[in-house]
């Protein structure tokens, strides 16, 4: 277990992108590189193609394969207040899947991807509409997940999101 750090210099970035500092990355604080990386790769992938609703979907398809139970209330959270998604599709991303086909693409090439170490085949998240530059950015959106997926684990965050 890693204890989470009280006060950081970029605890002010995190406050204004997420309004409050939660304890992921007070952990992640033990360390500048790993939370300047993290905060890093997370703003430019809210510049991203991809939609919001989509993001939220892969974070918590990712969060659930890798049986991360802080990201799964964190995405849960955001899901339901940020993306307004359903309960339904909110568990189908659990799964790696949608309602929505083209959404069902994404979550499954990021569920695959996830769970193969990155031997997945991108060919019917092509097929189902995505580009191959929204490709490589579900990949960086997987690797980003995995990141904190791995950092709450190891460290055994505290989870201060409300449960899903």
């Amino acid at each position: 277990m890693l204890d989470p750090v009280q006060d950081h210099p970029l605890f002010d970035q995190v406050r204004q992108r997420m309004g409050r500092v939660p304890n992921m990355t007070k952990v992640m604080a033990n360390s500048t590189p790993v939370l300047e990386g993290y905060l890093g790769l997370m703003g430019a992938l809210k510049r991203s193609s991809l939609p919001g609703p989509t993001s939220e979907r892969i974070a918590l398809t990712v969060g659930a394969s890798n049986d991360c139970g802080y990201c799964v209330a964190a995405h849960t959270f955001a899901g339901k207040r940020v993306a307004k998604l359903s309960d339904a599709e909110i568990e189908a991303a659990k799964q790696g899947t949608s309602e929505d086909a083209k959404e069902a693409a994404a979550v499954a090439f990021a569920r695959e991807l996830t769970e193969s170490r990155g031997k997945a085949d991108p060919s019917a998240a092509l097929a189902a509409g995505w580009t191959e530059q929204q490709v490589l950015e579900i990949v960086a959106l997987v690797a980003l997940q995995t990141l904190t997926n791995y950092v709450n684990k190891v460290a055994q965050t505290e989870n201060d999101w409300p449960a899903p």
